[in-house]
Order: C-alpha cells, then sequence, then structure tokens
C-alpha cells in the first residue's frame, strides 16, 4: 500500500496529496529527494531509496515539464508494489487536463485518484496472475523438450551437439547414458562434455556434428609441414649479438666509518635551521584573495567561431531543412528527439575527464527536464539541451552551504577553542604541501595557525611538515613515528586551545580507499576529535578513479563510525589544477559524488599558489 503521494510545482508549491492514506511518513523522505536527487541533478534515476530511524521508503516521482508540476509516490521498501509506474503515469494525464495555474486547491481530485488507483492495482493483479499460470510446470517443460529434440532429428534444429546427430556420435554411450529427470537426453550437456576426437574416430572429418571442432589428423600435418617452414626461416636468420648489459661501478668506502651522524632530520641540527629559508607573510598575496577575471574578448572570439562552424555546418546539410526542423518540428520534445545531442554531450563531457558514470546520469537527468517541453521558435534542439546542461552543471558545483572558512575561524574564536581541519586522501596527491598553503593564506588574514603531524606512518612525513612550519614560522605539534594519530591529534588540539592557537591543520597519512586498517585509524581520528571540517585532498588528473575513491572514502568513514550520524567528507581541495588544461571534469566527478563543494584548488608549488574554483569558467571549459 502507498504510504504517501503528493503533487507539487517546481516551486514548492503542494497541490494535492492523498488524504485517504492518512499515515504520517518518518523522517522527511520527499525533503531528502528534492535536496539530494532533484536539486543535485539524479533526477534521471528510476527510484530513490531512503532510511531513516525506524523507517526504509522507495519514491519514485516523473515530471510535467511543460507545467513544472512533481508527482512523487512513496511506498515500503519491502512491498515492491508493482503498480506505482502505472499509477503515477495516469494521475499524470489526469491532473494534467485539470491543471489551473490560477488554482491552489484540487478536492475534486480525490474521487479521479480513487478510480485510477483500482485500475492499476486490478491490471497489476492480472499481469501477476498471467506470470504464475503462464509459468511452465516440470512435466509441460519436459514434453517442450522432447518435442524440441524430436524436431532436431527431424533436421529442423541447426543447434545440435556432436551427440545428438551426424554419422559416428549419434549411437555413443555417453550420449545414451546421460538422462534428465524427466527421461530425456540431455544433448547439450553431451556435446560439452565430449572430447574433440570424438568427432574424428573414424579418420574422416565429421562435418554435422563438430561445425566448431578441428581434425586432430590436419592439426598433425600442418604441424609437421609448418615445422620444416620454420626451421628453414630460423636457421638463414642471423642471431643477433646480445647487448652487453651495463655493470654498476663499485662505491669505494673510506677504511674508518665517519663519525658524524648521518641522520639530517633531527630537529636540534643546526644545519637545517641554516639551510632554511624563511617565508615572510608578505611574500606575495595568495590567490584565494584575487578574483579571476575570464576575458569576455576571447569568449566572443570563440562563440563567433562556433557560430561560423555552425553556419557552414548547416549549410552543408541544407539551410531550408535545418531551419524547418527547428520551427516546424514536433510540439513537444521527445526522449528520441533529444537522444542525439545528449549522447554528442556525453561523448564532450568524457573527453574533459568527466567519470563515464556522471556523464550518463546528468545526460538521463537533463532528458528527464526536458521531456515533454515545447521547443521554442528559431530554436535548435543541440541549443536547448546545452542551455539546459549549463543550468545542471551551474547548480551542481555551486556550494549549497556557506563555504566562508574565516567566517567559521572567527565564529570559534569567539567560543574560545580552535578551528580544526583534517586534511584526507590517497597518497601522493600533495596533502602536506597544500596545508602549507592553506597555513599561508590563513597567515595573511592575520590568524594564528597550528600544524599537528598526525602522518605517523609514513617515512619522512614528520620532517616534511617540519620544514613547512619552519619556512612559515609557524609552531608545529609532533610526537614522531608509530603512534596513534588520533590521540596525537586530540594533544594538538588541548595544545592549541593553552597557547591560543586561532586553527589546527591536521596532516593525515595518505591512504587507498581499500586499505581497511588505515581507513579505520582516519574514522577513529575523526570520531574521537570532532573535527569542523574534514577536506579531502585529491588530483586534478583523475577521472573515473576519483568516483571510486570519494564514495569508498565516504562509505568507510559511515561504515567504521559508532555514531547514528556519522561525519563524512565536507570539502574537496583540488590539487595540480595547473597540469590538465581544459580536462577539468575531475571537479565534476568528485562534487556529482560526494555533494561537498570545492573549497581550494592548487595551482602551483609555491605558498600563494591557492585559489578558489570559479564555476561560471569551469562550466564554459566542459562545454566548448
Amino acid at each position: 500500500m502507498l504510504e504517501q503521494l503528493l503533487i507539487f510545482t517546481r516551486g514548492g508549491l503542494i497541490l494535492w496529496t492523498c488524504k485517504e492514506l492518512g499515515n504520517a511518513l518518518r523522517g522527511s523522505p520527499i525533503d531528502t529527494l528534492i535536496r539530494s536527487c532533484l536539486l543535485e541533478e539524479r533526477s534521471g534515476a528510476s527510484s530513490y531509496n531512503y532510511d531513516a530511524p525506524g523507517a526504509s521508503y522507495t519514491l519514485k516521482w516523473t515530471f510535467h515539464n511543460e507545467l513544472g508540476i512533481v508527482f512523487v509516490a512513496v511506498y515500503q521498501r519491502i512491498l515492491h508494489l508493482l503498480y506505482v509506474d502505472d499509477l503515477l503515469a495516469m494521475v499524470k494525464r489526469e491532473f494534467s487536463d485539470l491543471y489551473d495555474p490560477k488554482r491552489t486547491v484540487y478536492d475534486d481530485f480525490d474521487d479521479i485518484y480513487r478510480q485510477l488507483r483500482k485500475e492499476a492495482e486490478a491490471r497489476a493483479e492480472e499481469i501477476k496472475k498471467s506470470k504464475q499460470f503462464g509459468k511452465p510446470t516440470n512435466n509441460s517443460l519436459g514434453r517442450k523438450q522432447g518435442q524440441m529434440q524430436k524436431a532436431g532429428l527431424d533436421g529442423g534444429n541447426k543447434k545440435k551437439s556432436g551427440g545428438e546427430s551426424g554419422n559416428d556420435g549419434g549411437d555413443s554411450e555417453k550420449s545414451k547414458g546421460r538422462k534428465m529427470d524427466n527421461g530425456h537426453s540431455n544433448g547439450n550437456h553431451a556435446g560439452i562434455e565430449k572430447s574433440p576426437v570424438m568427432g574424428a574416430v573414424s579418420g574422416k572429418e565429421n562435418e554435422s556434428s563438430n561445425s566448431g571442432a578441428f581434425d586432430v589428423n590436419k592439426l598433425h600435418k600442418l604441424r609437421a609441414k609448418g615445422g620444416k617452414k620454420t626451421d628453414t626461416l630460423v636457421n638463414k636468420v642471423p642471431k643477433a649479438e646480445p647487448k652487453k648489459k651495463a655493470t654498476k661501478k663499485n662505491r669505494v668506502w673510506d677504511d674508518s666509518p665517519p663519525e658524524s651522524k648521518l641522520d639530517y632530520t633531527d630537529p636540534m641540527s643546526e644545519n637545517l635551521d641554516e639551510n632554511i629559508v624563511v617565508v615572510a607573510t608578505d611574500h606575495g598575496e595568495s590567490m584565494m584573495d584575487k578574483e579571476e577575471i575570464i576575458s569576455s574578448e576571447s569568449e566572443t572570439e570563440e562563440e563567433e567561431e562556433a557560430e561560423k562552424d555552425g553556419k557552414t555546418n548547416s549549410t552543408k546539410k541544407g539551410w531550408f531543412s535545418s531551419m524547418f526542423q527547428s520551427i516546424a518540428g514536433k510540439a513537444n520534445l521527445e526522449k528520441t528527439d533529444l537522444t542525439p545531442a545528449l549522447k554528442a554531450l556525453k561523448d564532450r563531457l568524457m573527453t574533459k575527464n568527466v567519470a563515464e558514470e556522471i556523464a550518463e546520469k546528468l545526460c538521463e537527468s537533463v532528458a528527464a527536464s526536458l521531456e515533454g517541453k515545447k521547443l521554442a521558435s528559431f530554436t535548435r534542439i543541440s541549443s536547448t539541451v546545452q542551455a539546459a546542461m549549463e543550468e545542471a552543471l551551474v547548480r551542481i558545483l555551486t556550494p549549497r552551504r556557506s563555504i566562508d572558512i574565516l567566517r567559521d575561524v572567527h565564529a570559534a574564536k569567539e567560543q574560545r577553542k580552535p578551528y580544526v581541519v583534517v586534511f584526507v586522501g590517497v597518497n601522493g596527491v600533495g596533502k602536506s604541501t597544500n596545508l602549507a598553503k592553506v597555513a599561508y593564506w590563513l597567515q595573511q588574514h592575520k590568524v594564528n595557525v597550528m600544524m599537528a603531524a598526525c602522518d605517523t606512518f609514513r617515512s619522512g612525513a614528520v620532517e616534511q611538515l617540519r620544514t613547512h612550519a619552519r619556512r612559515l614560522q609557524i609552531p608545529i605539534f609532533e610526537k614522531g613515528y608509530e603512534k596513534d594519530p588520533a590521540i596525537v591529534a586530540k594533544e594538538a588540539i588541548q595544545e592549541a586551545t593553552r597557547n591560543g592557537s586561532d586553527v589546527v591543520l591536521v596532516d593525515t597519512a595518505g591512504r587507498m580507499q581499500d586499505n581497511e586498517p588505515l581507513m579505520r585509524a582516519l574514522s577513529k581520528l575523526i570520531n574521537l576529535n570532532s573535527p569542523d571540517l574534514v577536506l579531502f585532498v585529491g588530483e586534478a588528473l583523475v577521472g573515473n578513479d576519483a568516483v571510486d575513491q570519494l564514495s569508498k572514502f565516504n562509505q568507510k568513514l559511515a561504515d567504521l563510525s559508532a555514531s547514528p550520524n556519522p561525519r563524512l567528507i565536507d570539502g574537496i581541495l583540488l590539487t595540480k589544477f595547473d597540469t590538465i588544461d581544459d580536462k577539468v571534469g575531475a571537479a565534476l566527478s568528485m562534487v556529482y559524488i560526494s555533494g561537498a563543494p570545492v573549497m581550494f584548488v592548487g595551482c602551483g608549488q609555491s605558498y600563494t599558489d591557492l585559489k578558489k574554483l570559479n564555476v561560471k569558467s569551469i562550466v564554459k571549459t566542459l562545454l566548448k
């Protein structure tokens, strides 16, 4: 039984809801559907599963894009109702005829809905019964197989095994001995078990029974002939002289070993302090505080070139035919009309490094939002699809919550506690380097920063962070290696509270998303310290792997958390953005799969090379 059926506009106005059901929904499945599915361009999916304490619902929906109406049905997931899709289609058709933009109350639709639901349930029951009675029993199945085998012996069945027909193998003992439960021989099984040699027992090739097999005698003859030819060829070809292998020269060591220490990572070493260059906070303005300006001249030039290309293409295809198609086309767009343009758009997104799965889901969502809409005059389908995709990309990449870290830092300072940021990610993406960039940017805004060296797993990680701290003149909290990173982070936060530090930047070990022990340690660190921000550091070079990394990181953090509301990734820091040219699709893939915004973009090696993500620039790059 349905739990709820709701009709509302895209603006959020509820037009009609089923009063017969009357069951109060647990949690907020409708709000969650709108927030995490419809607004994030996942409307192309067939259904959405909602889980809450004591509730498990399945939601299905459909749109009337021309009127801007959404129809949503909610039912218990365990029920598997078969008539929901049919009911939604009928409700959509009947309510569209009744809809008036000036009306807000539709009490007269109650009786229509009752009739539609009875029809949908009766139709589903008939389909269910027809499937049950139409299913053959074991006896009838055996009779059908016997008839098929008999027809096969008469020459009607072309897909016969070697044990059922032919001159030689039809009377073999194996084919007679293998019987099914219904008394008929299983010819397919006999044909699989039969050796290829059985087809040539009499020395002749069995063409009828062994169409896919080969003759062993022919194979021996070919080997004999081929062997002589290969021998002569091998003898004629001169042997190449083997290259001399380069040998490593032996290192000459002194007789007496040096007394000085070889470990140059001692924090008290004077030589290390002399080699480190201190970077002043006024060394340069961080790119985070600079507004990225997109030149309008280049855009207009690109648009003019695109228009010229479009005109030449339309001239080749026929100017009148293309214009006639755009003006006098179908009144309402159908999925078949959108398919060519969406396929071209999907291929374009994939060339820009967008994961294939994400590109496909985006195209399905755009198709769902355009299906049934009227095409405006003098408008091409391709331009309509591209405009809809542009709106969808802007909606996805635009953060849905505040990402003003400086405001959050000052709010935490008023509460007399440090603002804690944890940097997580896979190996080698540049967590420590970009942590230092964030620290430099915070320093420019007069924020007291402290680093916490919680990468106690990788050799040299503490020394690397210590070098950044000395260059930036920032205090660092460290406990060495082989320590519990959760305890180190907790002590670092306590130290920052005593010293009056405003922000604690926690560096963690790089770990692959499938590494269970390290993911468990990361979950412990986050659950124990409850940081204000969990930043996932990812490369802009990855494509499909970005989906796997982020989804598994979030999945592990949720599975390993003891809290009913597990802490997941809050934001993304995208590194190596200066190395990808126009292949900016990783940003879209990461935001789409996690729902977390891109808060920082690393674009160089110096401390100033950190900037914000320009959404309009990314969208234009993806679609050009």
